[in-house]
Order: structure tokens, then C-alpha cells, then sequence
């Protein structure tokens, strides 16, 4: 049932945000305890139109039709179209879909069209390409090669086409929504709020929070069970770990960036169905990470590299090493055709934890599915059918507790206990040992012996776990929310490495970033609200759901310094208490470059691969905002503050180039870059290449 808190009119819910719940005074500065916001009642919903959260989607109708009784399922989806956010060229292991849609091959149009033919492995320098054994858990035989985006869009069909599901492209997900008091007991008894759906962001603000004309309010999705299906360290996922501690029992999460190229390759090279994985160069002993080429159908090759973000060298630009890895005469030889042409581009950072640092999976009201927990199998390098599994798994644990309905908080620990008695546990059990190898006291050379003795050999059946630690010189900073990131404590200062060398752009076989980004399809709306916070994910937390209850939070902290003095405006500060909320926002900001400029030579302007982040001189000078020099700008697309180190040195931040991709949440070594959602609909369209070829 749709309503409003003071019920103007009932608008009609449809795929595009059209509603408005009330007037707009013109260029009136938002204030969220005033707003008025549609709200929609739903059994279950679903946020990240993924293969988790369609596959938990199409499971709960298919319980419908199976036991009589109605489910009303929903799932938002913050990109502009389902598929618009998957990174496209996967290797899919057809388990879970066997058991969600056993028929799935009859289907006309289903996208599993290249089924892998071959399987191998090579071990890179600077000049050949060795072939070497590759580990039993990277074979693919019944496996196939896929883009992941069309296959995404596919199960989105079918989950609306066949089974009824609602899917709302255009809808992000933006805060969670709380009871309005402790009504619930957390996995370890502790009385907390419960999660009764989500809120989607805000339309129509400006980068000062003053509200367009064109304002519409976030949505509220009231919800029985809220699953989270978001992706690696998605927004609300990384809310729900911190505010529930389910980080509790479990190792710290550990990330790789993974960054794609699409191709189309002369005909004569191209192998359909063939797998190539490569480790070695272009990385350095000290980095973990490997490459692959996935021969897709229809004449495209998927190319990538990942390295894993516990990297300790800052000068390192994962960018820059796929494009020098392009330029190995394997890599040369099969793309330098005049028949070739790079078709896209994308990065995303994924799980690399392994079981260890899967969280607890159930807080009061929800769940978190697939890759919001990190279900990735890196041995395997596959994920999906471990991510549908558990969108199974959780959806039969939501349908026993929507029927019968109960008046209390909806408990998922069901659904937990099923998947460490599912295959999926299996599965990460075997190879549990093998990634976190690498951070061990064997190095990177003792842990690719491991990894071989036991992937071969004694295939997990040991009595021990690695564990992910943090580095023994760690101030321990970072702990001040569960989800702070190990990867970031791992990094060392710039003065302990050297730059790599790397060489210059050879178009069309590599390319300058900007070229790159370009491919993405990438856009966000003009003057809207900067999305990547310069703020702790505690501080953030606190304001924007702790004290937002009193309606005493600033929605804006961390957005700059207008877009904090608005708020603080409107929330009826004091002057000096509007003073002191703005003086901190500058102190945050002189910290990040302070540190990351002073100590890891503005590591963002390097890792991010997407070019968002910049440290340039400022050959102005001083600053009007702040002190000693510094100061700060931010709107939609670039944002700017100065450090004087003994030079000015500004730090711009342009949004409008984020790909979503969360490494700067990840790697940030402040651990002061909290990743939020932008407008719905904005990010780039990895699908939309694929309408085209």
C-alpha cells in the first residue's frame, strides 16, 4: 500500500520517479525532518538488482506458487537499468541456476551461449608466457563464458515476466529504516532497532543541499524482511555490518580491484569458449594478483587484472599495470590486429576473504546477500553461483518468517545456520587457506607454494585457518567502526618504495584513463550532493542515523563545507555551534591531505580507476575557507581543497567520474572516504555496448 505521512495524493508508482509529496519552496535548503515522503509497504525488499537479488526475488514467487500464499517482492536497483552496474565478461558455474530455473537451457533467450572449451594457465615475464598447471578448482568444464550484464538483464526478465517480481531500476538505496525504537535483539542479544526497509536518496538537491525545483523526496520502502544484495562493501551492507556488529566472530574482509577491458579481436585469433588465466608479471613479488582472457561468443575477448588492495606500495596505479600488461607480447599478439577494437571498459573491487570473512548474515529485519557478504571462491574465480545460492538460501529463510506473519522483528538467523549447511560453505571451506596464505610469515613466494600443496593436495582438510591480520606496526585507527578496512592498514608510507616505471600509452592497445572512462558510459547529474564523504563511516554513521532520530543529525557531513553550514542552518543551530560543525569539516578535510599527501603521495590520485581524484598544485595560494592555506569546494562534478605542505597543494575530487567501483573506500589509508550513493539512475551503463554488438 503507498501512502504519505500527510496524505496529499496517492501517486502511482511506475518505473520512473514522477511522485511528489509536496510543494517545493524554490531554492529552500533541504531539511529531512520536515520532508514528506511516499511510502510503499512491501513483504520483502530486495536492494541490488544483481545475480543474489534476483535470484532471491524469483525464489520467494516461485514459494509463492508453490504454497498458495501471496508475497509482495521488490527489488530497487540504484543503476539506470538492470545490468548497468555489472562488470560484463564472467565464467559461470551453472550449480545454482540448475537449481533455481532447472529448465533454464530451453529458454529461447537466455544468454548461456558459450560454454567453455578449454582451460589453461600461463606464468608471465617480461617477454614469454610460460604454460604451467593450474589448480583443480580453476577447471571449467560445464562452465560458460558469459557477460555478466546480459545475464543479469536476462534473470531480471525473467524474474518480471515469469514470476511478477516488481524491479525498480533508478532506485538507490540510500539509508536504512530504523525502527523508531529498540524493538529487537541483535545476533548477540544485545536490544537494538530493527530494520524495517530502506529510504532511496533524494532527488533534486543541490551540491549545497538547497532543493531545485525538480526536488523529490527518497522514497520509503516499509518492508518485512530487507535483504541487502548490493555488491563488495555496498553502502548499506557497510551500515548494517557497523550497527550490528557482525563483524563480531569473523576476520576483517580483504579486497582485490578488478579492472576489464572488453575486445573485439580478429576473427583468426579469436577461440570461443577458451579460459586463460595469468600470474607473474606485470606485478611485482610483493603484490598479489593475476590476470585472465575469457574468449566470449560472438567474436569478444574479456581481459582484465586484479590486484589485491592489500598492496603496500602507494605508488602503485592498478591502471596503469593493466595497460603495461596489454603490452606483453601475448597480449600484443592477439590485440594489435587492425581487425581489433576495445569495446569497454569497467573496474569493481571484489571480496577476496574467503569463509573467514564472511560476517554473521542476519541482523533484525534483513540479510545480507551475495557479495555484501563476500561469497567469492578465489581459487575459483567465480562468485555468482555462490551469490545466487545464498539469494536462494535467504529467500526461503524470508518466506517462513512473512507466513505466518509475526509482530515482531523479522528473524533471519534461518537463513544463516542454512548456508554453513549449504554447499556454498563447502565450497569456500576447500579453499579457505589459499588467499589468506599470501599474508602470512611464508610471503608471497611461501604462499604460492602453499596454495599449490594444498589445492592439489591436502585440499583444505587441515586443522588450521589462516588468519587476515593487520600489520603488527598498525595504530589500530582504524578499528573505530567493524567495517574499517584491513587493506588500508596494510599500506606503507612512500618513502619506503619506489615508483614503478611504467610505459608510455601505445593507442589503440593502451590508452590514456580518461579514454578509458569514456567507455564506461559514465554520468551523473549535474549539481547534486558529492557522494564520496571526506568523513569517517562512524562519524557518518552517527549523524545520519543516530542523531538523525532527534532529528538533530547533519545529513550533509562530509559533502563540504556550504552543504554543512546549510544544514547546520536549518537544523536551527546556534552560531557557534554552526561555526564549530564547519570548522570541523575543514579540520577533516586538512587531515586527509595532510596525510595522504605528506605520507603516501596523494595514493588516490594513483589507485582510483577512474580518475576521480587528483593532487595538484595550487598555483593561487592561500585560502578564503579554513587556514594556513587551506580550502575547500565541492559540487557535483569536482570538488577542491589546499594544503600549503611548504607548497599549496589542492586536492580536487571529480565525482562525475566515479564508476562506483568503492576502492577509494577501500584503500583510502585515513580510512576517511565514505562511499555513498549518488541520484538513481547515475554511475555508468556497462550494458549498454552490449544493446549495440
Amino acid at each position: 500500500m503507498l501512502r504519505c505521512r500527510k496524505p496529499l495524493f496517492i501517486p502511482k508508482l511506475t518505473r520512473i520517479r514522477t511522485f511528489r509529496t509536496s510543494a517545493v519552496r524554490k531554492n529552500a535548503i533541504f531539511n529531512p525532518a520536515t520532508v514528506e515522503r511516499a511510502e510503499d509497504e512491501v513483504d520483502v525488499c530486495i536492494v541490488g538488482g544483481g545475480p543474489a537479488g534476483l535470484s532471491a526475488a524469483i525464489r520467494l514467487k516461485q514459494l509463492e506458487r508453490e504454497k498458495g500464499n501471496e508475497i509482495r517482492v521488490v527489488v530497487l536497483e540504484k543503476g539506470s537499468e538492470i545490468g548497468s552496474h555489472i562488470v560484463s565478461g564472467a565464467v559461470i558455474e551453472p550449480r545454482a541456476l540448475n537449481e533455481l530455473l532447472p529448465d533454464w537451457s530451453s529458454m529461447s533467450d537466455h544468454p548461456l551461449t558459450q560454454p567453455t572449451t578449454s582451460s589453461r594457465m600461463l606464468f608471465l615475464t617480461p617477454k614469454h608466457a610460460v604454460p604451467i598447471p593450474h589448480p583443480p578448482q580453476m577447471g571449467n568444464k560445464g562452465n560458460y563464458v558469459v557477460s555478466l550484464s546480459q545475464f543479469t538483464r536476462w534473470l531480471a526478465g525473467v524474474a518480471e515476466n515469469e514470476f511478477g517480481v516488481e524491479v525498480y531500476p533508478g532506485f538507490a538505496g540510500a539509508q536504512l529504516l530504523l525502527s523508531e525504537d529498540a524493538d529487537a535483539l541483535d545476533p548477540w542479544g544485545n536490544k537494538v532497532r530493527s530494520v524495517q526497509g530502506v529510504v532511496t536518496n533524494e532527488v533534486g538537491l543541490t551540491r549545497k543541499f538547497h532543493m531545485k525545483p525538480s526536488f523529490e523526496p527518497g522514497m520509503a520502502f516499509r518492508a518485512k524482511v530487507t535483504l541487502l544484495a548490493e555488491g563488495a562493501h555496498g553502502s548499506l551492507s557497510k551500515q548494517a555490518i557497523g550497527l550490528y556488529d557482525l563483524r563480531k566472530e569473523s576476520q576483517p574482509q580483504t579486497y582485490g580491484i578488478g579492472l576489464k577491458e572488453v575486445w573485439r579481436v580478429d576473427p583468426e585469433k579469436h577461440k570461443p569458449g577458451e579460459v586463460v588465466h595469468t600470474i607473474g608479471w606485470p606485478l611485482d613479488m610483493q603484490t598479489y594478483g593475476g590476470g585472465w582472457v575469457y574468449h566470449m561468443n560472438g567474436g569478444l575477448v574479456s581481459l582484465g587484472l586484479v590486484i589485491g588492495l592489500d598492496y603496500k606500495n602507494p605508488w602503485i596505479s592498478p591502471y596503469r599495470e593493466l595497460q603495461k600488461m596489454k603490452h606483453h607480447p601475448y597480449f600484443r599478439s592477439l590485440l594489435s590486429s587492425p581487425k581489433a577494437e576495445r569495446l569497454s571498459y569497467a573496474a569493481r573491487v571484489l571480496n577476496e576473504g574467503g569463509l573467514q570473512s564472511v560476517p554473521k548474515l542476519n541482523f533484525p529485519g534483513g540479510a545480507l546477500i551475495g557479495c555484501s557478504a563476500g561469497f567469492v571462491n578465489i581459487a575459483k574465480i567465480k562468485g555468482t553461483h555462490n551469490a545466487m545460492k545464498s539469494g536462494m538460501l535467504a529467500a526461503e529463510a524470508a518466506w517462513d518468517v512473512v507466513h505466518p506473519e509475526s509482530e515482531s522483528a523479522s528473524d533471519m538467523s534461518a537463513y544463516d545456520s542454512a548456508l554453513h549447511k549449504s554447499w556454498i560453505h563447502t565450497d569456500l571451506h576447500e579453499v579457505r587457506n589459499l588467499r589468506a596464505s599470501f599474508g602470512t610469515r611464508l610471503g608471497m613466494l611461501g604462499g604460492v607454494l602453499y596454495s599449490g600443496i594444498d589445492s592439489l593436495f591436502l585440499k583444505g582438510r587441515v586443522p588450521w585457518t589462516f588468519k587476515h591480520h593487520k600489520p603488527a606496526s598498525s595504530s589500530g585507527k582504524e578499528s573505530d567502526f567493524p567495517t574499517s578496512s584491513l587493506d588500508a592498514s596494510l599500506t606503507q608510507p612512500a618513502s619506503s618504495h619506489n615508483p614503478p616505471v611504467y610505459p608510455a600509452f601505445e593507442a589503440p592497445l593502451s590508452t590514456d584513463l580518461l579514454t578509458s572512462v569514456a567507455l564506461t558510459g559514465t554520468n551523473h547529474a549535474e549539481d547534486q550532493p558529492v557522494h564520496l564523504r571526506v568523513v569517517r563511516t562512524a562519524r557518518y554513521v552517527e549523524e545520519v542515523v543516530d542523531k538523525a532520530k532527534e532529528g538533530k543529525g547533519n545529513v550533509a557531513v562530509g559533502a563540504g563545507l556550504d552543504a554543512v553550514r546549510a544544514e547546520a542552518e536549518v537544523l536551527g543551530c546556534e552560531k557557534e555551534a554552526e561555526a564549530e560543525e564547519v570548522r570541523e569539516e575543514v579540520e577533516r578535510r586538512q587531515a586527509h591531505v595532510r596525510v595522504n599527501v605528506g605520507e603516501y603521495a596523494g595514493l588516490l590520485g594513483r589507485a582510483c580507476p577512474a580518475g576521480v581524484y587528483e593532487y595538484v598544485p595550487d598555483e593561487e595560494g592561500g585560502a578564503k575557507e579554513g587556514w594556513d592555506g587551506k580550502k575547500l569546494v565541492i559540487n557535483s562534478q569536482v570538488c577542491a581543497f589546499t594544503l600549503l605542505l611548504p607548497i599549496s597543494i589542492s586536492f580536487r575530487c571529480s565525482s562525475q567520474n566515479c564508476i562506483h567501483c568503492k576502492l577509494c573506500d577501500v584503500k583510502v589509508p585515513t580510512q576517511d572516504i565514505t562511499w555513498t550513493v549518488p541520484e538513481g539512475g547515475g554511475g555508468p551503463k556497462y550494458s549498454e555496448f552490449f544493446l549495440t554488438v
